[in-house]
């Protein structure tokens, strides 16, 4: 499955609510949470998401009313 990051405002997410989202299951797009890395002070989040495809990131996004800044596939070093 091909792996991607993206960009965007934390509010209105809390840290606690992040931290939940983290072992969601495979949305109805298919995607899933990798890593939630966030900055408070930046209002910033940055996903690293398994997913099939770009629109779905977008998708995945857009049903919870936000909009990414950016989204890029990406590859790991880990095995």
């Amino acid at each position: 499955m091909p792996m991607f990051i993206d960009v965007h405002a934390m509010k209105p997410f809390t840290a606690e609510q992040l931290k939940k989202l983290q072992n969601a299951p495979p949305d109805e797009f298919g995607v899933t949470h990798h890593d939630i890395l966030f900055s408070e002070k930046d209002d910033k989040i940055y996903c690293v998401l398994d997913a099939p495809d770009a629109e779905a990131i977008h998708k995945h996004h857009e049903k919870a009313g936000i909009r990414c800044e950016w989204v890029r596939e990406v590859q790991s070093t880990r095995e």
